[in-house]
């Protein structure tokens, strides 16, 4: 299997904002799609987790928001020279109108997969 350039961000979310934050997320990718050497791209939202349950048991779903919500993108690259003019464009056209979406910057994560 050939190795991807791979970048993980956490969004913490106000929780009055995830509406807003959902709407603008779907306009993301619709963009971050287009970007040349992308291979994929998945949002998700945090609704469960395995605390307090037995393993092998299905995971607990979430209840109630504490102080955010967490969402997490996966974006992947052909190569980390793709990826660097991606998250150029990404930063110049979404990062002003995120930061009014969250509790604090989202943290990014990079690296090859596996």
């Amino acid at each position: 299997m050939e190795k991807t350039f791979v970048e993980m961000k956490l969004f913490q979310v106000r929780p009055d904002k995830l509406e807003e934050f959902e709407t603008k997320a779907s306009e993301m990718f619709e963009e971050q799609m287009k970007c040349e050497g992308c291979v994929s791209l998945k949002y998700f939202k945090r609704f469960y987790t395995i605390d307090g349950i037995e393993l092998g048991e299905p995971p607990r779903e979430l209840t109630r928001i504490v102080k955010c919500v967490k969402y997490y993108s996966f974006w992947e690259f052909d190569s980390k020279e793709n990826y660097g003019r991606a998250i150029k464009v990404f930063f110049e056209r979404y990062n002003k109108e995120l930061q009014k979406l969250l509790i604090a910057p989202f943290d990014i994560n990079l690296g090859y997969s596996l």
